[in-house]
């Protein structure tokens, strides 16, 4: 398209587009130096002075990218939990002509095996606070923790017609939980009750607890197999919950 002018509008200049390209070039190296650094010095290696180091920049030149580091912590945090729920919900998809056993075994595989290739990022979302960091009043990634959330309550709902016999003592009430989780949770399951959203939060510690002595090296001093431990747990959770087995 021409403007009055004469000039073709509608397409960015080359040299914007290059500029463009740069920019958006740097700013993924320097959350990967950032992940670096945190995975040989801890959360309070990243800071932007220490970034700046590392990348031959100045620190006045870093702060053209992220005003503050608690913005590169955000960042960082989105990205990751945002790849987190991106596995976790393409196993579950994957998994959704399959029975309840298969589509369980299928999201927290695919958990573990996310937490295993980027134990920083794991660390960031599950372990270690950055010390000082304050995050916005929402959270620093809200949409990714309520996709992950659903998809732990969608394990608890894919159990509970199967489970909920072994719950039907169950003293927990909806003023047992936190109003932030319940608002997540019963819009997406309505027809989850108390119990069942306690037996999610169940699963997580089940799911959470292996995976994070796996990626903090516990286990490795402990057994050679940290699979098969896994696979086991799996199993046996999968059958406490009286959900029926898959050749899977």
């Amino acid at each position: 398209m021409t403007g009055t002018s004469g000039t073709t509008t509608g397409a960015a200049p080359a040299g914007r587009g290059r500029r463009e390209r740069l920019r958006a070039e740097t700013t993924a190296e320097i959350k990967d130096t950032a992940l670096r650094l945190m995975a040989s010095g801890g959360p309070d290696a990243i800071t932007l002075r220490a970034i700046a180091r590392e990348m031959g920049m100045t620190a006045n030149a870093i702060y053209g990218y992220f005003a503050t580091r608690d913005d590169l912590v955000t960042t960082l945090i989105d990205d990751v939990y945002s790849a987190l729920a991106d596995a976790v919900e393409a196993a579950w998809a994957h998994a959704s002509a399959e029975g309840p056993a298969t589509r369980i075994l299928a999201w927290a595989r695919a958990f573990r095996a996310w937490a295993l290739a980027n134990p920083e990022g794991f660390r960031l979302v599950y372990g270690d606070p950055v010390p000082g960091y304050r995050a916005p009043e929402e959270g620093p990634a809200p949409d990714a923790a309520r996709r992950v959330c659903t998809g732990l309550a969608g394990l608890a709902a894919a159990a509970w017609p199967h489970a909920e016999p072994l719950y039907r003592d169950s003293a927990f009430g909806w003023d047992d939980f936190d109003a932030g989780l319940l608002d997540k949770v019963r819009p997406a399951f309505p027809d989850l009750p108390p119990a069942g959203v306690a037996l999610a939060l169940r699963l997580w510690g089940h799911l959470h607890g292996l995976v994070a002595l796996e990626v903090y090296g516990h286990l490795g001093r402990q057994t050679t197999s940290p699979d098969k431990l896994f696979q086991e747990e799996l199993n046996r959770l999968v059958t406490t919950l009286g959900v029926p087995k898959t050749s899977r």
